[in-house]
């Protein structure tokens, strides 16, 4: 196997974060992990980029209540094109957002849930630290390794 100075396989690369940006912009579903409480939980969730923070939408509960008490989160959605698989890692403090004009200006409302559940609690993560890396996709017989 061939790598790189940084001992990353040669079909292995780190993404720019401008270029996880523009990834995260192209996707809308996602993976949001939180640990409180001694315990670590992961929801999918869809989402939308706005202003360098990510945005999402919630129903009270578990989640919200976890990030009450351990705001500090990690976000991940990972997709694929035709030359790549890629994943993007978005560490940061998770804040519920309360104020109505906030809301607002944050463009969250846009934010549609998949879900048919009533959906009115808002979430901003703000980074500390944004990483991607992608992967070359294998040529296989098909188009896919999944079908």
């Amino acid at each position: 196997m061939t790598t790189t100075a940084s001992s990353h396989p040669a079909h292995l690369g780190q993404l720019s974060e401008a270029e996880c940006w523009t990834l995260l912009h192209r996707s809308g579903l996602g993976r949001l992990a939180t640990a409180a409480a001694s315990r670590a939980d992961i929801y999918p969730v869809n989402y939308l980029v706005h202003d360098g923070t990510v945005l999402l939408r919630s129903a009270p509960g578990a989640k919200l209540d976890q990030l009450t008490e351990a705001p500090e989160v990690a976000f991940e959605a990972d997709g694929h094109d035709a030359e790549r698989y890629w994943s993007v890692v978005v560490r940061g403090h998770a804040h519920h957002l309360d104020d109505q004009a906030d809301i607002i200006r944050s463009g969250v409302l846009e934010l549609v849930s998949w879900v048919p559940d009533d959906k009115n609690e808002f979430i901003r993560i703000t980074p500390t630290s944004v990483v991607g890396r992608s992967l070359e996709r294998a040529r296989f017989g098909r188009s896919s390794l999944f079908g």
